[in-house]
């Protein structure tokens, strides 16, 4: 079920023509800008998009101009978890992974329980909060680590809820959902 589910989502994505994806990526970040979640954090790791996914560049710029410490996932394939990094460039310092995913090249990792939001990727995501990433674990583990406390934010497209996203025992779902169209939060 979620491999048919990731192949139609990932199509889906894909056909969009860019400018509507941009388009819709700004307006998902202005409703994030807006949250008091996002107002209030002062560190906030940010996941650097792919080309079919929602543009996170400019709610990273929207972040350094708030004087928000911005960092971004670097992952370590060899003990398969993510390490926060900070950032201050997109263009300068980023390496590209062998799996096409932009990422700092180098870095310290940033201590996860002083991280106050993190902004989950994901190809679904439906009403409850649950999400359907791109098959590996990386957010759900790192979500699952015990010092993080912050505030798990799904940025996503409208076009990409779903009305269930199957889940299993050690899937995480998110604390809110912000899309092109709306703002959803759940339940810790």
């Amino acid at each position: 079920m979620k491999k048919e589910l990731r192949q139609r989502l990932r199509k889906i994505l894909a056909e969009l023509p860019p400018d509507q994806l941009s388009a819709e990526s700004l307006q998902a970040c202005h409703r994030l800008f807006e949250q008091p979640e996002y107002i209030k954090s002062e560190v906030v790791m940010i996941f650097l998009a792919l080309p079919t996914e929602i543009d996170t560049s400019p709610l990273v710029l929207r972040a350094w101009q708030d004087q928000k410490r911005v960092l971004a996932p670097k992952v370590s394939w060899n003990q398969r978890r993510m390490l926060p990094l900070e950032m201050r460039s997109l263009t300068d310092d980023l390496t590209v992974s062998n799996m096409g995913i932009r990422e700092p090249a180098t870095g310290v990792p940033f201590p996860i329980a002083m991280i106050d939001m993190v902004i989950v990727p994901g190809l679904a995501f439906d009403e409850y909060g649950n999400r359907l990433g791109r098959g590996r674990g990386f957010y759900d583990r790192f979500l699952a680590h015990p010092e993080f406390t912050g505030v798990a934010c799904a940025l996503a497209l409208e076009a990409q809820i779903t009305k269930s996203v199957p889940v299993g025992p050690l899937d995480r779902h998110v604390d809110m959902l912000i899309t092109n169209e709306k703002v959803r939060r759940f339940k810790k």
